[in-house]
């Protein structure tokens, strides 16, 4: 693990997931940050890689099908920021 790269992501919760995370950091007395990363890597690690749970657990994300065809219409569209504007 000495050679082990770190990548760095954010994650946007909702007001009630971030309540439930705060209380269950205070209750383990963890920063909820270390305790976020920690739950995430438990949850990839136990995470199915084969196709079909994939496409179930996408499906059940509220809104998904919808941003995508957003996000695509947006792109057909050139309502897009190149990315060396960024």
């Amino acid at each position: 693990m000495a050679n082990e790269q770190t990548n760095r992501v954010n994650v946007l919760l909702d007001s009630e997931h971030a309540t439930r995370l705060r209380r269950l950091a205070d209750r383990t007395h963890l920063n909820p940050g270390t305790l976020a990363r920690s739950l995430l890597s438990s949850a990839l690690d136990a995470a199915d890689p084969d196709p079909d749970s994939v496409t179930a657990l996408l499906d059940a994300i509220p809104g998904a099908w919808d941003d995508a065809q957003s996000g695509l219409a947006d792109a057909a569209a050139g309502r897009v920021i190149p990315l060396d504007s960024l």
